[in-house]
């Protein structure tokens, strides 16, 4: 097992209690990060056929004191918006996979539908940023290589979801 997957067995907002090294993390990077946590204890959850109840998620998020460290509408906006939306994100990212969703790790998951959430959703984050927050998300909580599939399913994504964007920036360089 993984020793950076976030689980509801550690203290959230923590990878571990046998942590990797301080990172130097943004408001928005931490908000990221315990959104990461929040949808991945809700599939963990889905998963054992519970429902999970996201505002009691949310809450023991929150209890974490390095919760009040994060950008709080940035959190509230990514976790309720997955979410919310988590089938309509399956669908979306389900063609560019290589495997059936559900035998992706639950890191993963979570960082793919938080980077297709802001790439399909979002449009205000660029589609750079939201490819690399989830990158680094995957990189942080995930295996070896985890953030190299999820790098991949997202550009691929990026070119269908913002293709007019992609195209702009390829015009200005």
């Amino acid at each position: 097992m993984n020793k950076n997957i976030p689980s509801t067995q550690t203290t959230p907002g923590t990878p571990s209690a046998t942590s990797a090294p301080k990172r130097s993390l943004t408001p928005r990077r931490r908000a990221r990060e315990y959104a990461l946590q929040g949808v991945y204890q809700s599939l963990v959850m889905r998963r054992a056929g519970s429902l999970p109840n996201a505002a009691a998620i949310a809450k023991q998020l929150a209890e974490d004191p390095g919760f009040r460290r994060c950008q709080h509408d940035l959190f509230q906006g990514i976790f309720a918006g997955v979410l919310e939306r988590t089938d309509e994100l399956e669908s979306i990212i389900t063609p560019a996979l290589d495997r059936p969703i559900n035998e992706l790790s639950p890191v993963e998951h979570a960082a793919l539908l938080i980077g297709t959430y802001e790439l399909a959703i979002d449009l205000a984050v660029p589609y750079k940023v939201a490819i690399n927050e989830a990158v680094e998300l995957a990189k942080t909580f995930g295996g070896t290589d985890g953030h190299k599939y999820v790098n991949g399913v997202l550009d691929l994504l990026a070119q269908q979801l913002r293709s007019t964007e992609i195209q702009a920036g390829q015009a200005n360089s």
